[in-house]
């Protein structure tokens, strides 16, 4: 088997391929171009993507060349969804998504060497194409009994779906054409869920081509109820800092399960294999220890966030629970931790709010009365520091950066408020 091939199976990282064994031959055979593509349906890419991005980096590592497509063009239509339409977004505001999403996946990848990475942008090729040579040139190839044959194409079929979306597929597949021709590129990769596209994109070729190329689907990730990886009650987990902090991206793989920890780790860890191994023989041994949560959170952190930012993440975590100093956080951490806390804003004149109102107001204690029981008895604490007076008010240096306020009832309990005068 192909060393490559068998690195991505053992990482789970393989659900289907056109051909595995016809792959690991054509990657034995030299360097090979494969390319995956991002819609900018968002102003970022999220964990789902990063599963692509994963993939790719093993690829350059052994030798081929990654090709990332950033959809200009099919990101202003949307690949269908389960369920409705989706909602088309401002021209203008698609191309700024494009641009942050390429400077985005362009720190992921090596963009240089003798197997460089390339970025594209598949509204270069789109734009200029006109719709009867798009009919007579693409449409002619595709069989509309097999587009209505879709999973999701099925399910829509009741509630109806666009021409729009419908025809999602036939760009999709001129955009492998289009790389095949123009970059030699013999491969595309995608996640499961894209495997219809993936495969009309191999048959497209080989029907107005001859050619013969391969695709290569991951599987999706899943929490171990089966709900989605990379969704908290909160939303996505993105790639943007401005949309999760560093702080609260490297909390979520902190918190991840003990049943999909290690499944995780393989994914999105560059740790060879036997060092994951004896991760997981520890993990097994003493899971309250967390020792793969920590690896998992502190390798993808510094990934897409990179190690100082990992290390501040680390700081305010410990800030928190009274392990280091609260006022040595730069604001951007601060901000976030607070974000992370869900912290109230509370509004104040001339007096700063009295601290049993802050404890109330953050959720760390239910009502006054257990505030005022939670300082009696010696367990309250406002930036790390033990408050004994019942009748406490904030002062202007209790603010940290002059707007916070962390308060914690006992060694776990923690809350934030912002004060706006």
């Amino acid at each position: 088997m192909n060393a490559l091939i068998d690195e991505l199976s053992w990482r789970g990282l393989i659900a289907h391929s056109t051909d595995l064994d016809a792959l690991g031959a054509h990657l034995d055979s030299g360097p090979i171009t494969a390319y995956v593509g991002f819609d900018p349906t968002a102003p970022s890419i999220h964990m789902g993507n990063l599963v692509q991005v994963m993939v790719h980096r093993a690829l350059q590592k052994a030798g081929h060349r990654p090709m990332f497509l950033v959809g200009g063009s099919t990101g202003l239509i949307g690949d269908p969804k389960q369920a409705g339409e989706r909602v088309m977004n401002d021209v203008d505001v698609v191309a700024g998504w494009v641009e942050r999403i390429r400077s985005q996946v362009g720190r992921l990848i090596d963009l240089e060497g003798p197997n460089a990475g390339t970025l594209v942008n598949n509204l270069d090729w789109t734009a200029k194409l006109s719709t009867l040579d798009f009919l007579r040139d693409v449409g002619k190839h595709f069989s509309v009994n097999r587009m209505l044959d879709r999973e999701v194409v099925k399910a829509r079929l009741e509630t109806g779906i666009s021409y729009t979306e419908f025809s999602y597929v036939l760009l999709q597949s001129l955009d492998f054409r289009e790389l095949y021709r123009s970059h030699g590129v013999t491969m595309q990769t995608g996640g499961s869920d894209q495997w219809g596209n993936l495969t009309a994109g191999v048959d497209l070729i080989r029907r107005s081509d001859g050619g013969r190329v391969h695709a290569l689907a991951t599987p999706l990730l899943t929490k171990a109820d089966g709900t989605k990886f990379g969704k908290t009650e909160s939303g996505t987990v993105w790639l943007d800092p401005e949309m999760t902090s560093p702080y609260a991206f490297h909390q979520y793989f902190l918190n991840a399960e003990d049943e999909m920890v290690v499944a995780y780790l393989k994914v999105f860890s560059e740790r060879p294999r036997d060092e994951i191994d004896d991760i997981a023989a520890q993990q097994a041994e003493k899971p309250f220890l967390r020792i793969a949560q920590r690896a998992l959170a502190d390798d993808i952190t510094d990934l897409v966030h990179g190690e100082p930012e990992r290390r501040a993440a680390e700081a305010a975590a410990a800030a928190l629970f009274g392990r280091s100093e609260l006022r040595d956080l730069d604001a951007r951490t601060l901000a976030a931790v607070a974000k992370q806390l869900e912290a109230p804003r509370l509004e104040a004149g001339e007096t700063l709010p009295a601290l049993v109102d802050v404890l109330v107001a953050s959720g760390v204690v239910p009502s006054k009365s257990a505030g005022r029981r939670a300082i009696e008895e010696g367990g309250a604490y406002l930036n790390n520091v033990k408050v004994t007076d019942v009748d406490a008010v904030l002062t202007q240096d209790d603010l940290l950066d002059g707007r916070w306020a962390v308060v914690r009832r006992g060694k776990k309990t923690v809350g934030a408020v912002e004060v706006v005068r």
